[in-house]
């Protein structure tokens, strides 16, 4: 039996959202154990939703039960759907968040065909997921909660590209440090810079760094440092301060690097 549940929305924490579901879940599991991932999202960014779920979800044990509370509005082009995908279960609209959370094509999906607790359709998390994920971990079967689908809603991947003898990415997420997070993995850039010297320049060449460190302390406080996160994401940050605001980047903006 399976118990444990998570939460993702972009319902922050002042409205009755977020306890709405967790009341439904208790209500129809007792026993259930839930966990907040966030719910600062922000409004209607399923990308930002899918990287933040992508890099939390792997820290829960299997079997797992994910309920992904944005852009929760069913239509028939983006329907309802319980994703099982590397031995954990995913609940959600299928607008395209799900093929930017999987690397690959998930193991089992189905359209929930279960009742909405409500005839106003205005809080499917609390009116259709909750009940879907109290049925998971209570040892519901995945196939008894809908018709089996084979195919995901696909949103396109922005993947950095070489172009011109550059390694071009982007910023695709900024956490609550304002640190900023880009596209370019590691082997993204040792693939590309070969041992060889570089130059990672943003802000349309405004800025520059030629060195990737292993920590923020590695450079004084208030300047600009190059590291890998924990997922193996290059990350532009500012020692003790907040990169996006101080150098005026945002999500989307680009970041080139090159060779010396």
């Amino acid at each position: 039996m399976m118990g444990l549940i998570t939460l993702i929305s972009d319902w922050g924490t002042r409205d009755y959202y977020v306890s709405g579901v967790k009341g439904m879940i208790y209500k129809s599991n007792p026993d259930a154990q839930i966990v907040d991932i966030t719910h600062q999202i922000e409004p209607f960014n399923s990308s930002e939703a899918a990287y933040v779920m992508k890099n939390a979800y792997k820290s829960f044990p299997d079997n797992t039960i994910h309920i992904i509370g944005v852009n929760t509005e069913e239509s028939l082009n983006h329907m309802h759907i319980v994703a099982y995908h590397n031995k954990h279960y995913f609940i959600g609209t299928d607008d395209g968040i799900f093929s930017l959370l999987f690397d690959s094509k998930p193991e089992k999906i189905v359209e929930l065909d279960i009742p909405m607790e409500s005839s106003i359709h205005t809080f499917s998390s609390r009116d259709r997921f909750a009940k879907a994920a109290a049925l998971l971990s209570k040892g519901t079967n995945m196939e008894e909660l809908g018709p089996i689908r084979n195919e995901l809603v696909n949103k396109m991947h922005f993947n950095p590209v070489i172009q011109e003898g550059l390694l071009k990415g982007m910023i695709i997420y900024i956490d609550n440090y304002e640190n900023l997070i880009t596209n370019i993995s590691i082997d993204d850039f040792k693939k590309f810079t070969s041992g060889r010297q570089f130059v990672i320049s943003f802000r349309n060449q405004k800025y520059k760094v030629t060195k990737i460190h292993d920590s923020y302390g590695d450079v004084n406080p208030g300047d600009i440092v190059a590291l890998f996160t924990s997922n193996d994401a290059l990350e532009i940050a500012i020692n003790k301060g907040k990169a996006a605001s101080l150098l005026g980047i945002s999500v989307s903006d680009p970041i080139t690097i090159s060779h010396l």
